[in-house]
């Protein structure tokens, strides 16, 4: 090498000993065996969706890894002594990705959005409650009776830009059943730790880090690359290959496998989601039966032989492999002190016989049934499983196994509950009681309120409708409680449901990565970091 060479080479180095090089971008692959169909964050009240949209989108509050209410858009908020008015104090200085920046107008326009038709999230925000601007960053609600809940599920309630809504045609939510895309539906612009580079529903949904976002980051990811893969062998294949860091739900057949590989393990725990079958109970005619001039399902002796039918355990050994928990009410155990009361009516196939007898069917009928076959864990086999139980009994059921997708179009209140019999997951959006008591279990006979959105069948009781307003506003918990008790123990008594289990959590996720699990279910990766 020559003199001036040498001089080359050692300048270079000189210099470069003075230049930060570049760190490569980290990239997160996540894998869910469900779509993203709509980036609308008021579409489909769904845990999955609900997670996915909140690395774009944020509510007033958030909840952290231990799900406790934290502030987040709304620094901080007071109640009034009569608690009829709350007032929220909003954070200066937030943009949305778009630039515009976020105030009172967005609050008030998004607490107008959630409440109108289409939303599948109308009981988040009270129908009767008015929003009223103080100032650019303060908000008072004002309630027509005290609510001490009334922020127990804004964590999920995301905060639209009123400026871009409107702009592009998005101020109405999108539903479910919507045929055509809005745009809001295929395009998102939030306030939060990540924004949507790129969207093609059903292939692969690209979100990049917001390096503007205004609280400090406690990932380390420059990208998020979903996509969605269906089949269970092609996730586990593709989580161990490498190909994915995260994959949400590990097949229960999987988990040893996941476990005992080098490049990945299970996070699992136990799942706050009560999985339940409902039944059309307000039709004078099922939509989907061979019985016509009556519905079967308004016989509670139905009701009940279709729940005395199911055998549980059988379910929780063959279908889900033990990772279940057997439950006698709509609610988690860990969300209601009375629960250990309540005890799950036996499996007696006999005595179900014996019911739709004395109903008059003792030869059965013919029912449909609606369920997804990609939302939770062995959705599609646990129908299966009814479906030969109920046989059994008598009773033909059709099933319709279906994309959460289509499903929800088709089961929710935008597909004007097209369904007879179904299967759903439901984890309290407030980890409360009064969430299920009002949404799951309350009479549907008021177009005006919000009361038993998620109600698909109908199941009525105004006795129980009048103890859930009361829960609503009472301060004391042992009376609370006491009161709770009561308005589960009518549902019990009437068989207005027949709850399964609550299923067990098993995310995927590979040895370089590290990602905090919250017994809700929510693959949160703004808490992830990669190696």
């Amino acid at each position: 090498m020559t003199i001036r060479s040498k001089f080359l080479v050692a300048s270079v180095a000189t210099l470069m000993a003075g230049v930060a090089v570049p760190a490569m971008a980290v990239t997160l692959r996540y894998a869910n065996q469900g779509d993203l169909k709509s980036l609308d964050p008021y579409t489909v009240n769904e845990t999955t969706t609900n997670a996915h949209l909140g690395h774009v989108y944020e509510g007033l509050t958030r909840r952290g890894k231990d799900l406790a209410i934290q502030p987040s858009l709304a620094e901080r908020w007071e109640i009034s002594e009569d608690g009829l008015t709350w007032r929220f104090f909003l954070r200066k200085g937030v943009k949305f990705h778009n630039g515009n920046p976020f105030n009172a107008d967005d609050v008030i326009f998004s607490a107008n959005r959630v409440r109108a038709q289409g939303s599948n999230f109308q009981t988040r925000v009270p129908t009767n409650s008015e929003w009223v601007k103080v100032d650019d960053y303060t908000v008072d609600v004002k309630l027509k009776s005290p609510n001490p809940i009334l922020n127990s599920q804004w964590d999920t309630w995301y905060i639209l830009d009123k400026e871009w809504a409107e702009a592009n045609n998005a101020a109405s939510p999108t539903p479910a059943a919507a045929t055509t895309p809005s745009y809001a539906s295929l395009n998102a612009n939030g306030t939060g730790p990540f924004k949507i580079e790129s969207h093609q529903p059903g292939v692969k949904t690209v979100f990049k880090a917001n390096k503007e976002w205004w609280d400090k980051a406690q990932h380390n990811l420059d990208e998020i690359v979903f996509t969605p893969i269906g089949s269970d062998a092609t996730r586990v294949a593709a989580l161990l290959s490498g190909e994915v860091d995260v994959i949400e739900p590990v097949p229960l057949q999987d988990i040893q496998r996941v476990n005992g590989s080098a490049n990945a393990k299970v996070l699992s725990g136990p799942e706050l989601r009560t999985i339940f079958l409902g039944m059309d109970q307000t039709r004078d005619e099922l939509l989907f039966s061979n019985v016509k001039g009556k519905n079967p399902f308004k016989d509670k002796r139905v009701r009940e032989a279709f729940y005395k039918a199911i055998d549980i355990e059988t379910i929780k050994s063959r279908v889900m492999r033990g990772m279940s928990t057997p439950s006698a009410l709509m609610i988690a155990p860990d969300l209601f002190t009375y629960s250990k009361d309540f005890v799950r009516p036996k499996y007696d196939l006999e005595g179900a016989k014996k019911l739709l007898a004395d109903a008059g069917y003792p030869n059965g009928f013919e029912v449909g049934m609606d369920c997804p076959n990609d939302r939770y864990v062995n959705d599609e086999a646990i129908c299966q499983a009814v479906v030969s139980m109920l046989a059994r009994a008598g009773v033909k059921v059709n099933l319709m196994a279906q994309p959460k997708a289509q499903y929800f179009g088709k089961v929710l209140k935008s597909g004007n509950y097209n369904t007879s019999f179904y299967l759903l997951g439901w984890t309290p959006g407030t980890f409360d009681s009064h969430n299920v008591l009002h949404d799951i279990e309350g009479c549907r006979d008021n177009p005006q309120s919000s009361r038993g959105e998620s109600n698909l069948g109908n199941f009525c009781n105004k006795q129980h409708d009048e103890l859930t307003d009361k829960i609503l506003v009472e301060s004391n918990k042992d009376k609370r409680d006491q009161m709770i008790k009561q308005a589960f123990q009518i549902t019990f008594d009437e068989y207005g449901y027949i709850p399964l289990h609550q299923q067990a959590l098993a995310w995927g996720v590979s040895n370089k990565v590290k990602l905090s699990q919250r017994a809700d279910n929510s693959v949160l990766l703004y808490w992830a970091t990669k190696e």
